[in-house]
């Protein structure tokens, strides 16, 4: 473990895996935010340029804190807020003293806004060579979708992934987690940004990152996509061994109401499950043909209804099987697994008080994660910033009239 407290630090403050670099976030909403907030954990210097009075508009996402969103205070903590008008030429002039002396711009305009306001990676390039521009869009900077508007579900849709949210009589559905905001988008773009700056190291050049949450998805398919690439099978959900379509691997519904999932693959795990349940009339085989799948889909299923949940999760793990309750968020962040690995914690906000905070998603040794500062207060670090440019206090006041910041 990493010896997080509360809040999230740990006793040795300078021991960050990204100390030094600084990043410029330029984005919106979700995909950005989070990808820069991750990268802050790491011990980057944030600084989230936001539009004056609306700042992100993820701030006025329901439900509401005193002043700001859920949504916002947990995906925004350890950066800075600056307020900087990106349509007049005084609040560019301050974006291209930022770039000047950072590592990493993130943005997420559509494809061309960027370049439109003169913020575009061959621009800001000029001014300095070893930038890492990473732009994040629905469907990446080229290609015949380049300029369609777009949200999770369509680039899921593009993907193929939705078919396997279907089930038997049932067409696709909406999955409830943003698939492609957060794993098409935000992960790829750290993992991109972290990738650029290795490669920076070898060579001292900067590049463009092009981070398209579409491309990203498709990775999820892998599984899927090899099953067709390779032998021309179409995945249809509900009918795949592992999206609904077998009995060993599939949800079930237990006699509280509450749902276990069976996660069984291996024929060595099945037969153990056999003889768990002392069910040999149970198919030998995990995967029979479709009849006999179903047939015996209904018999585990009317098994699993004779007694709540949590017995049955005790039974199975006893047995060493691969199965698990599906919890709910109360279940899940006072999962006892989950707070052993500090998937929750908190952060003490000046108007929000304590706000919970989503715990580090990858465990270092060394450089672990960090939370250092809040999610910040709209503009709260515009004249901070400002003055490390080289802005006095009579130029920040004449920003502020003419509503540049």
């Amino acid at each position: 473990m990493n010896g997080k407290g509360a809040t999230g630090k740990t006793a040795g403050q300078d021991k960050t895996a990204l100390g030094g670099i600084r990043i410029i976030e330029l984005s919106r909403l979700l995909p950005g935010g989070l990808a820069t907030q991750m990268l802050g954990d790491l011990g980057a210097d944030v600084i989230k340029v936001e539009q004056p009075v609306v700042g992100d508009y993820t701030r006025a996402f329901p439900p509401m804190g005193k002043q700001d969103s859920g949504f916002f205070l947990v995906g925004n903590r350890n950066k800075r807020s600056i307020t900087v008008d990106l349509k007049s030429e005084a609040g560019k002039q301050i974006v291209r003293k930022l770039v000047a002396e950072s590592d990493v711009v993130v943005e997420g305009f559509r494809p061309g806004v960027a370049d439109r306001l003169g913020l575009g990676y061959e621009a800001l390039k000029a001014l300095n060579p070893g930038l890492i521009y990473c732009s994040i869009s629905g469907y990446g900077q080229d290609g015949p979708y380049r300029d369609v508007p777009g949200h999770d579900m369509n680039y899921l849709g593009i993907t193929g992934m939705l078919q396997l949210t279907s089930r038997p009589g049932i067409g696709p559905q909406v999955p409830g987690p943003l698939i492609a905001d957060i794993g098409g988008g935000s992960m790829m773009a750290v993992f991109g940004i972290l990738a650029a700056l290795m490669a920076r190291q070898k060579s001292g050049v900067g590049q463009f990152v092009d981070v398209s949450m579409t491309d990203g998805s498709m990775h999820f398919m892998h599984s899927h996509a090899s099953n067709y690439l390779l032998a021309g099978e179409e995945p249809t959900g509900g009918e795949h061994r592992i999206a609904g379509g077998s009995m060993p691997y599939n949800i079930y519904r237990c006699a509280d109401g509450k749902y276990l999932t069976l996660g069984i693959i291996e024929d060595h795990f099945w037969q153990r499950l056999r003889k768990a349940l002392g069910r040999d009339d149970l198919p030998e085989d995990p995967f029979p043909a479709r009849a006999e799948m179903e047939k015996a889909k209904a018999v585990l299923g009317d098994i699993f209804a004779g007694k709540p949940r949590d017995e049955w999760v005790k039974f199975l793990w006893e047995h060493d099987l691969p199965a698990g309750p599906i919890n709910s968020f109360a279940e899940a962040f006072s999962d006892p697994q989950m707070v052993a690995r500090e998937m929750l914690l908190h952060v003490d906000h000046p108007v929000e008080g304590r706000v919970p905070q989503i715990g580090f998603p990858v465990k270092f040794s060394e450089t672990p994660g960090q939370i250092t500062r809040h999610p910040p207060v709209l503009g709260e670090h515009t004249d901070e910033v400002l003055k490390s440019l080289g802005y006095d206090d009579e130029a920040i006041e004449a920003l502020k009239a003419e509503k540049a910041v």
